[in-house]
């Protein structure tokens, strides 16, 4: 039987950041979804039961058919047990939502819908959003975990902005778009954001477009102690796929754990489409999308967030294979 994927929003951001509150909203909010929510036990604020015995998940049915669980075990069980009930009728939902735990590295949560044949077919991971708390960020982000879950994210959502000065959310937006130019950054007020932050970001499709956020325009420099940092390579030279593919290969055999996200659309000789690609880590994949159009300058352009990447070797050997 074929089964329509359902779409999971992964939410992360540190300890206190407000994502039980936005969590709360989500579940009120009058969008006529269906959610299923996971809660992991170390959340801040706990909307369900507390977990009994060894199920691997505990199920609570809200009034407006929404669905908050517990996952006690590995989550790809939790994900499992909860496909179950819902294909036995005994629960309702089209969308999921992922609350991380504040102390949560997001890699193992996106690459759970990646590496289970079952789990690829009847989930798709739409997007990953982090919560930023804007009066505690300068703190936060000494935390390597802290700049880990901005560097993943797809959407970023500024919290308690009002308790800080403009001028310092304008610096905190800066810091952001360094370490992350591909995620657009937005406010939360009291938990409270329009959906489209949330849902339908589709932050993994396997397309041409970067996201509105992610201008080429030099990002304002300043010396940073932050691990995590956005590095573009880009060339209006027609790539060599073979010497692409060996370029790509050594940098993920050398860097692949430091490659959180990535994403490029390439200009490949004598190749009249584009060929996109994107990955977490050393999961990665890639296809060919729509013919570049008459008169549209063609070029490549990698966008990779990285932990501590050696951007000066990485520029030059890219520079290498694409002369």
């Amino acid at each position: 039987m074929s089964h329509t994927p359902i779409p999971v929003t992964v939410l992360t951001g540190f300890l206190g950041t407000g994502k039980t509150t936005l969590l709360k909203y989500l579940l009120q909010a009058e969008h006529g979804l269906k959610l299923a929510i996971i809660e992991n036990e170390f959340a801040e604020t706990q909307i369900d039961t507390t977990l009994l015995g060894d199920a691997p998940a505990e199920v609570l049915t809200l009034a407006n058919g929404c669905v908050c669980c517990s996952i006690n075990s590995d989550l790809a069980k939790g994900l499992m047990f909860l496909l179950e009930r819902r294909d036995s009728g005994a629960i309702a939902f089209d969308r999921l939502v992922i609350e991380c735990t504040g102390l949560a590295d997001p890699a193992p949560v996106a690459q759970t819908f990646f590496a289970d044949e079952e789990l690829c077919e009847r989930y798709v991971l739409d997007g990953i959003v982090t919560l930023v708390d804007a009066a505690n960020a300068e703190r936060h982000l000494q935390e390597s975990i802290a700049q880990a879950q901005v560097g993943f994210a797809d959407r970023i959502l500024l919290s308690k902005t009002d308790l800080v000065a403009t001028e310092s959310v304008d610096h905190l937006r800066q810091r952001l778009q360094r370490i992350n130019r591909r995620a657009p950054i937005h406010v939360v007020e009291h938990g409270r954001t329009d959906l489209s932050h949330l849902l339908d970001i589709r932050g993994f499709n396997l397309n041409a477009d970067f996201g509105p956020a992610l201008t080429f325009r030099p990002v304002q420099a300043a010396s940073s102690v932050d691990r995590i940092r956005t590095l573009v390579l880009r060339t209006a030279a027609p790539l060599d796929l073979d010497r692409l593919s060996a370029f790509m290969e050594n940098l993920l055999e050398e860097h692949g754990n430091s490659l959180l996200r990535y994403k490029g659309v390439l200009n490949i000789a004598n190749e009249p489409r584009r060929m996109v690609f994107q990955g977490v880590l050393r999961l990665y994949g890639f296809d060919w999308d729509s013919e570049w159009r008459e008169h549209e300058t063609r070029e490549s352009v990698i966008v990779f967030i990285g932990d501590n990447l050696p951007e000066a070797d990485i520029h030059a050997a890219f520079d290498a294979q694409a002369s």
